[in-house]
């Protein structure tokens, strides 16, 4: 049956709810959707999973789940941190919500090439953005890399007449941005730390060049997060971060597992007051 042209539904979310519980976070979450990534080359194509949540106060009776996915439908633009920003706040002024949060996790691929013969290919890293606006914080953004790389161990180097055993490792940097880096760089400071950088397509010259620049680089699962943290330490665009390596022991069956958290201090590099137009500041950062 078709509805009657200007009919005029209920607006049930609207009405007063009584229980006085304030709702934290109220959205839709598992929402797979086709996104542009405004990478440094040229924008990156992927398929991205989202949450997209608003804080809901205790009179309110339900939130518009209807406005989010058409928030999604709205965005046309490639994303890049600053873009994202604006997709956090837009979402907040079409909810009529004053906190809240956008996560998004998808698939980016850089093109590496091999280390020797210079062959090119696509090698995929897991990342996830989460931008959020809170009462005490205002916006905040954090980028999370995972990155695959090759370690070695020092001690089985160190006690073997030839050989020693190597396995690949997942870094998984996850840090608060107080200005604008990009994915690359983050997968940058992981590969850097590591004892040897992954590859998709290797010809035999650039597999003995991997293997011995393991051998020449060992590192512990202890050494890879704090050579990570070292770096981050040094980077004045991350304002906290937390870092986990998990090597896949190849004589074990079980993994070696490491993670380092750092918080610096707000007065350095503190997010602006929630007071304070978000749409008027840089990225995760004070003016």
């Amino acid at each position: 049956m078709n509805a009657p042209e200007r009919m005029v539904f209920p607006d049930m979310q609207s009405q007063f709810d009584c229980r006085n519980i304030h709702i934290e976070a109220v959205g839709v979450k598992g929402v797979r959707y086709p996104v542009t990534i405004g990478a440094r080359a040229k924008p990156v194509p992927t398929i991205a999973d989202l949450s997209l949540t608003v804080g809901l106060s205790a009179s309110a009776k339900g939130t518009h789940m209807s406005r989010f996915i058409e928030l999604l439908e709205a965005q046309t633009d490639p994303l890049d941190p600053a873009r994202f920003r604006e997709l956090v706040l837009d979402m907040l002024q079409r909810l009529e919500a004053k906190t809240g949060a956008i996560e998004m996790r998808f698939p980016y691929f850089v093109r590496k090439s091999a280390p020797v013969s210079g062959a090119t290919s696509l090698l995929d890293y897991e990342v996830r953005w989460r931008g959020s606006v809170t009462a005490a914080a205002g916006y905040a953004f954090w980028m999370q890399v995972r990155v695959p790389v090759t370690s070695l161990c020092p001690c089985s180097k160190e006690i073997s007449e030839y050989g020693a055993h190597n396995q690949r490792s997942h870094v998984t940097i996850e840090a608060e941005l107080a200005g604008a880096m990009a994915i690359e760089e983050l997968i940058a400071i992981a590969e850097a730390s590591a004892s040897c950088e992954v590859y998709s397509l290797l010809k035999r010259a650039d597999e003995k060049y991997v293997t011995e620049a393991a051998y020449d680089n060992p590192k512990f699962v202890e050494d890879l997060v704090r050579d990570v943290a070292l770096a981050l330490d040094r980077e004045p665009r991350v304002r906290s971060y937390l870092v986990e390596a998990e090597n896949f022991e190849s004589i074990h069956n079980h993994s070696a597992f490491a993670r380092v958290v750092s918080q610096r201090e707000s007065d350095t590099h503190g997010a602006y007051p929630a007071q304070q137009n978000p749409r008027q500041l840089p990225l995760g950062g004070a003016a």
